[in-house]
């Protein structure tokens, strides 16, 4: 759990009969992360190795157009088939029956995307007609151009008519207004063919937008409008057979559809797998990763296929962890939502500590502190509830948050306990603990204390990392090593010992161990280098090495700082949270004394602005003290995602 799964790197090497049988074998178990080995193929074999990726390339191609008819028919791709895939699909049987099923599906598409456009450009019309529909006047010629006279029907706004006459004055025009008001008129503009030039630019100028008419449709504005409408109407119905048709062909090949498509995904997998084996001229060469505790079975499965394949197998100690090796995480399925906010950060690299425990217990317990409230709380985690369970349709791509806002909640509404707060009511409940904002000074002191501790707990995880990893220069003397975690711990004492009076340590104790690991960061180069065997052990020079090792100091001087005070936020937002509903309730006895309705609708909307918006800001707040604070200790990251080869999809981590 606090590692990632223990990984063996594979070579197989199998004859090229059994290559169907081995490679369906690797796919069945879902366990082996293969590695491109093509580039081991030599001479002729690169022939055979052209051929797969022509196969490949062709079921890739089919796969597409499968999933493009099924998007045309609103068909769900449907899951795999609980048999297993027996052989690839021939390609020359299935593309006459795909080719058939799109010629059906093209024409109706056709059809009703022609349908849609025509409705779209009728409703345009109308929309251009609309307001002029009181005109009495035919205007089927008016914005129709002839053989010598321009013409131009359109809108133009009221105030440019003027200057668009003036502009005319020097040539012979006709400016017939056929309505007009204060804002926008309609107005019919005539000239001679040779000035049209002219007539098309002043019109432009004046923003004279012409109206786009139908050839098709004669009469006044009102007689053109009432045609549209009667045609929208027949083009609609039309539009409605050829969604009853879509859906006949949907019923009618969704079955044959699903099937297809898992199949030929399923053979281009396999074709894929194979363009990545190494060839020799009898055999393939296979090489991948699996986890360790079940290499024995997987190597029968393979032994059982292949009576001749050859296994080599090299475990990787997580100490000697290589870049290239994938991770694979398996948290038990309570964590495993936390994983999601480990992942989105960055992946542990091989051997490195997966924090996702970690953060599943101070992510929950940093948003509750902030947000502690019993009502709201309990609606928070009735939310998560909700996205879990997949009930609302638009929120389904959110069902991994589910159980992460769940647990937020319940844990808001355990300090909201503690805080004695209902709904923002601080008089129905008595606190067990405290009232943030009651007791400020309390609250932001443990808030920093609290914040020691988890930086501490970083600390100390990268120390542990450093030692699993045996890399001693880092373990004794980097800024989140022993170095730095003796320079914190005296820092955190010396200022202690400045702000309690009669502590029982003496705040002098402090000083020596702060100097000791301060020199011991300033050094942590050369003692870096003097550890590993590294020569020269300063590589700049005394004096660049001098001004550089100063600001290393400084610079972790100020980010130790930085990093305790950004925990004032915990307290800080634990009293804003209450003072927030007090504001509400000033605002609720301002609209209604004496808890009218009105009251309690500025309380309803109080709490979902509180439950929305807040939440979201302190879930903000929380993810940020994780990443930068937490994880900035020890959490390196840049691990490689254990993607195994199968034909079915795996649940994602």
């Amino acid at each position: 759990m606090f590692y990632s799964r223990a990984m063996t790197e594979i070579e197989l090497i199998i004859p090229a009969k059994d290559l169907m049988a081995v490679t369906k074998t690797i796919s069945g178990q879902g366990i082996f992360h293969q590695i491109d080995s093509a580039y081991l193929s030599s001479g002729k074999e690169s022939v055979t190795t052209h051929s797969w990726q022509e196969k490949a390339t062709a079921y890739s191609s089919l796969e597409r157009r499968i999933q493009s008819i099924l998007l045309a028919l609103n068909i769900d791709e449907g899951l795999p088939p609980k048999t297993d895939f027996e052989t690839m699909i021939d390609l020359e049987t299935v593309r006459p029956t795909v080719d058939a099923i799109e010629q059906e599906v093209k024409w109706a598409t056709e059809q009703f995307a022609t349908y849609n456009k025509k409705v779209e450009q009728i409703e345009g019309y109308i929309h251009q007609l609309e307001p002029v529909a009181d005109i009495e006047v035919n205007i089927s010629g008016l914005n129709k151009q002839h053989q010598f006279l321009f013409s131009m029907l359109g809108t133009i706004p009221t105030a440019n008519m003027e200057r668009l006459q003036t502009s005319l004055s020097r040539i012979p025009f006709v400016f017939l207004p056929l309505r007009q008001d204060p804002h926008n008129s309609v107005v019919w503009l005539a000239g001679t063919q040779n000035n049209n030039d002219i007539l098309e630019r002043a019109a432009r100028s004046a923003y004279l937008n012409p109206l786009s008419l139908p050839e098709d449709y004669q009469g006044t504005p009102a007689e053109i409008i009432k045609m549209l409408q009667t045609d929208r109407q027949q083009t609609l119905k039309n539009i409605d057979e050829g969604k009853s048709i879509l859906s006949r062909l949907g019923e009618t090949h969704k079955s044959k559809l699903q099937a297809l498509l898992w199949d030929v995904r399923a053979s281009r997998l396999l074709t894929d797998a194979i363009v990545h084996y190494g060839q020799l001229r009898y055999t393939y060469v296979i090489v991948g990763w699996a986890p360790t505790d079940i290499i024995e079975s997987f190597t029968q499965q393979v032994k059982r296929a292949s009576k001749e394949a050859l296994i080599e197998t090299y475990p990787i100690l997580r100490a000697d962890g290589k870049q290239d090796t994938p991770v694979a995480l398996f948290n038990p399925r309570l964590l495993r939502p936390f994983q999601l906010l480990v992942t989105t950060y960055a992946r542990p690299l091989y051997g490195e500590i997966d924090p996702t425990p970690l953060i599943a217990v101070v992510f929950p317990v940093l948003f509750g502190a902030m947000f502690g409230d019993v009502g709201q709380g309990l609606v928070l985690a009735g939310l998560g509830w909700l996205l879990t369970s997949r009930r609302v349709k638009s929120m389904q791509g959110m069902a991994g948050l589910g159980p992460i806002v769940t647990a937020c909640g319940l844990m808001a509404t355990l300090f909201g306990f503690l805080y004695g707060s209902f709904f923002g009511f601080e008089t129905v409940l008595t606190p067990i603990w405290m009232r943030p904002t009651e007791q400020i000074m309390t609250i932001l002191i443990i808030a920093i204390a609290g914040g020691v501790v988890l930086l501490s707990v970083g600390f100390l995880i990268s120390i542990f990392n450093a030692f699993k990893q045996r890399d001693w220069g880092k373990l004794f003397f980097d800024h989140y090593g022993l170095a730095g975690l003796v320079l914190y711990w005296s820092l955190v004492g010396l200022a202690a010992g400045a702000l309690i009076p009669n502590m029982p340590v003496p705040a002098v104790v402090f000083i020596p161990f702060a100097v000791i690991g301060g020199l011991a960061v300033m050094a942590s180069e050369p003692l870096k280098h003097l550890v590993a065997g590294h020569h020269p052990l300063i590589e700049e020079g005394i004096a660049t090495f001098a001004f550089m090792a100063f600001f290393e100091v400084f610079e972790t001087l100020i980010s130790f700082l930085s990093n305790s005070l950004s925990f004032v936020r915990v307290g800080a937002f634990a009293v804003a949270h209450g003072t927030l509903s007090a504001v509400f309730f000033i605002l609720a006895e301002l609209v209604s004394p004496g808890h009218g309705i009105g009251y309690w609708i500025v309380f309803l909307i109080g709490n979902v602005f509180i439950v929305g918006f807040e939440g979201l800001i302190v879930g903000i707040q929380t993810m940020r003290l994780s990443y930068y604070e937490i994880f900035g200790k020890f959490f390196m990251g840049g691990g490689k995602r254990f993607e195994p080869f199968t034909l079915r999809p795996l649940e994602n981590e």
